[in-house]
């Protein structure tokens, strides 16, 4: 049976697809801990503005952004060759995964340091390698479940969106059905993500969560645009891989079609 998984090329894509989807979640959520400066990452000035009344905004932004966009092309092409079911359930595998990772970071935190380990670092400018390791891994319950929330609402959505514009464009415009599903999955996103780990979460004002929901979209928005060429080039080389005639059957097959 092995072999003839190992032998299917659709298969082979799809676990490819799959795992390289959950890892890239799972990353994004570890190193979302960190805040960078987009402006400095590309040599620019840093210059404030004002959003919504909110003042001293700039693009300030986790690094987890640097990922999540992947992980929308990525649902895109498993959509378009593989249909909603499959992305449902890399979703949810997704899901499953990250929850199971962060319960593993709390049981590492709750275990009592070995004395030498503490300050095995100070030489290096780190004091207390506990607290350390609970800055970066600790991560607040309401980041947890806003990140989480978000991640899976926002991929239904894209599956929705892409469906229904395929729907009406056929297999057209690739880039409209690609980018417009991510560009409205990636607002959802923001949203969700700010509401629940920062509203409900820290109390934050309207204004500022508003603020910084339209920062963060900007940067996604870009992205996805800058992207999309992206999805034409993955897109050839499947159906090189897969023969332009498997190809098009799947592609059927995920919109529910018999191919013909």
């Amino acid at each position: 049976m092995i072999q003839n998984i190992l032998k299917d090329r659709p298969t082979k894509l799809f676990i490819f697809f799959c795992s390289f989807f959950v890892a890239n979640a799972l990353i994004a959520e570890c190193i979302g801990g960190k805040i960078f400066s987009l402006e400095k990452l590309f040599g620019l000035p840093v210059h404030t503005f004002t959003i919504f009344g909110q003042s001293g905004l700039s693009f300030n932004l986790t690094c987890g952004v640097l990922l999540w966009p992947l992980e929308f092309v990525m649902t895109d092409i498993v959509n378009e060759y593989y249909g909603p079911k499959a992305v449902k359930r890399i979703s949810w595998i997704a899901v499953a995964l990250i929850s199971y990772a962060f319960i593993m970071f709390y049981v590492s935190l709750s275990v009592p340091p070995a004395e030498f380990w503490i300050g095995s670092n100070a030489d290096k400018g780190i004091p207390d390698m506990q607290l350390a390791f609970g800055g970066i891994f600790g991560q607040g319950m309401w980041i947890i479940i806003g990140s989480i929330t978000a991640f899976l609402v926002s991929q239904l959505i894209d599956v929705a969106v892409f469906h229904r514009i395929k729907r009406a464009t056929g297999e057209k415009h690739v880039w409209l059905r690609a980018t417009g599903s991510t560009v409205v999955s990636q607002l959802v996103d923001s949203f969700i993500v700010l509401y629940i780990a920062f509203k409900l979460g820290n109390n934050w004002s309207w204004q500022l969560v508003l603020a910084v929901c339209t920062v963060n979209y900007i940067y996604k928005f870009t992205v996805a645009i800058i992207l999309t060429p992206v999805i034409y080039f993955i897109e050839g080389r499947i159906e090189n891989y897969l023969g332009k005639e498997t190809a098009t059957r799947m592609k059927n097959a995920a919109m529910g079609k018999t191919a013909e």
